[in-house]
């Protein structure tokens, strides 16, 4: 799907969120950030629909308070909305997007004239603890993948899910808008676009591009219907399988092989670059891989892997 294809796919699917907030006073000037997020700014769709629903109730208490103009907006106001949500327990990563979607739409409303005042920069959140990500070890990861009983009727296309998810680190988003074009399984790489449509290219292993053909051989013409389209994973109606599919998928075949409830798709995610970081690879080829803008997003699996740590310390440390 090219650049106006991706808009207009985002665009219908934020429509919903837009039109609510309509209704409410300052709804206006919410949809066209919306809008302006999605059509220029490139967000992704999900990050879209997110300050979508926090700006709407933030709308809702501006109109309790009285406000229906961007302009009787003021730090005090927010301050208490956000104390208001952590009274109400609302956690403080939460907390702290919605202070961010407030920042970037009241910075899109002094871009577009619409308030004269800047004051973002003075608006203080929550100080977040940075905390490490959950990962499983390499037998409990292949105890996952080899979850799928070969007697289910979509083994193929769910062993080929979770050996790519697992392979490649791609978010669920990610390998829902995965399309066999973007597949090049003679050489072993696939395709993916990313936060903000950013464009990445990943290695795949010999496991999973095993998997991958014999389900695009066996399995998927079988569940090919005309609306189809190009998509790599198919549902049992032959609609391109949503992000939500694939969690749903994930955490059940998880619970089958024992793990923890509350292991996600992201779990294979964060064991995908904690494993390659154990066995050697450099930071900035797993930084490429997952889509980092920032390093030292990255940096924090180097943490997560605590026998590393300690087997450095035993090794360089003077008295160790």
């Amino acid at each position: 799907m090219g650049t106006l294809g991706n808009i207009a796919v985002s665009s219908m699917q934020t429509q919903s969120v837009a039109d609510k907030v309509l209704a409410l006073p300052l709804g206006r000037n919410v949809k066209d950030f919306l809008d302006y997020l999605t059509v220029e700014a490139g967000l992704s769709n999900n990050t879209v629909l997110g300050y979508g629903r926090d700006l709407k109730s933030f709308l809702a208490y501006c109109k309790s308070n009285g406000i229906r103009q961007l302009q009787q907006i003021n730090p005090t106001l927010i301050q208490n909305y956000l104390a208001l949500l952590s009274r109400g327990n609302k956690a403080e990563s939460s907390i702290k997007r919605c202070l961010a979607a407030i920042r970037m739409l009241l910075r899109f409303a002094r871009l577009t004239g619409r308030v004269c005042d800047d004051f973002t920069a003075i608006l203080e959140g929550p100080k977040l603890w940075q905390k490490l990500p959950t990962i499983c070890s390499k037998n409990q990861v292949i105890s996952i993948i080899n979850a799928p009983s070969p007697g289910e009727p979509f083994y193929l296309r769910d062993k080929a899910m979770l050996e790519l998810l697992y392979a490649t680190g791609v978010r669920a988003s990610e390998l829902a808008g995965l399309r066999q074009s973007d597949l090049n399984l003679d050489i072993g790489y696939l395709r993916c676009f990313g936060k903000g449509n950013k464009e990445r290219v990943i290695p795949i292993g010999r496991a999973a591009i095993a998997a991958t053909v014999e389900y695009l051989a066996k399995l998927r013409p079988k569940l090919v219907r005309p609306f189809s389209g190009d998509f790599l994973l198919l549902s049992r109606t032959g609609r391109p399988m949503s992000r939500i599919e694939i969690w749903r998928l994930v955490k059940k075949y998880a619970i089958r092989a024992g793990m923890p409830r509350n292991l996600t798709v992201h779990t294979l995610r964060h064991c995908f670059a904690t494993h390659l970081l154990t066995g050697g690879a450099d930071l900035r080829s797993v930084q490429e891989m997952l889509g980092h803008v920032d390093i030292a997003t990255t940096q924090i699996y180097t943490h997560v892997d605590q026998e590393r740590l300690r087997s450095i310390h035993k090794k360089y440390h003077p008295r160790p």
